[in-house]
């Protein structure tokens, strides 16, 4: 597959692209999504948010406790929290993304049973953390110990990959704003997952559109909960920092 420009004009067109304001998915959809995730009457990502919400102050586990035990009803000392993750854990020593983070809660503090990753618990309680965080700046933490993991994320990001020899890079970066097969192409920030998006009729998280893009260019994915797909997030926190954290989002 070839791009349209080349040469000189590509460079040219490349630097115009990284000096870009940043824009949000939601400036690329249709009005009637945008009213879509406006409206949280009618967002259907909400019904999943409150299915979070429910859990957030449900008593489980062998240690006979609730998230809310900790952080508060209603989660309010959270707030802000989706917008600074993937982060650091000490004990593991690596990044863990949200999910993880809500994982390793569970596991710990409430001794139940483990959440899998695209299971409607897991996402419903991770878009009810993204809910109460709206309106957050992306923040993703300066912490040094990062660095090598996000700029592996970085690397990745630009890599070739699949059967179609595309990177992220290449859509995201030098071609947003232009059209592939008709769709506008964004610029690929993660200020809105989880996101409910019309073609999967469900929420789903921003792992599992990294899993699809990397189906669509025929690579093999990275298991859910991989490294890789950690460390790109973490890339991929630092390219949106700056905008506002949309979950629920609501996308094509």
């Amino acid at each position: 597959m070839r791009f349209p420009l080349a040469g000189l004009a590509f460079v040219a067109a490349t630097a115009a692209l990284a000096q870009a304001p940043k824009r949000s998915g939601f400036e690329d959809m249709s009005p009637a999504t945008q009213a879509m995730q406006r409206d949280d009457a009618a967002n259907p990502g909400l019904f999943f948010a409150l299915d979070g919400k429910a859990a957030f102050a449900r008593v489980e586990g062998a240690a006979g406790r609730s998230c809310a035990d900790c952080h508060g009803a209603d989660g309010g000392g959270l707030k802000g929290v989706a917008a600074r993750y993937p982060a650091f854990d000490e004990r593991s020593g690596a990044p863990v993304d949200l999910a993880g983070r809500v994982e390793i809660c569970r596991r710990e503090h409430q001794q139940a049973p483990a959440w899998p990753r695209e299971s409607r618990p897991m996402l419903a309680m991770t878009a009810y953390l993204g809910l109460i965080s709206r309106g957050a700046a992306m923040a993703p933490p300066d912490d040094p110990r990062l660095a090598t993991a996000r700029e592996r994320g970085r690397a990745l990001f630009t890599t070739r990959l699949g059967q179609l020899d595309l990177a992220c890079a290449q859509c995201h970066d030098d071609n947003a704003g232009r059209r592939l097969g008709g769709a506008l192409i964004p610029q690929g920030h993660v200020n809105n997952y989880p996101a409910y998006r019309l073609e999967w009729q469900a929420v789903g998280s921003l792992q599992r559109r990294i899993r699809n893009c990397m189906t669509g260019v025929r690579a093999e994915p990275f298991p859910a909960g991989a490294a890789e797909l950690i460390e790109l997030e973490l890339w991929l926190a630092e390219r949106s920092r700056g905008l506002p954290v949309e979950t629920p989002s609501v996308r094509p």
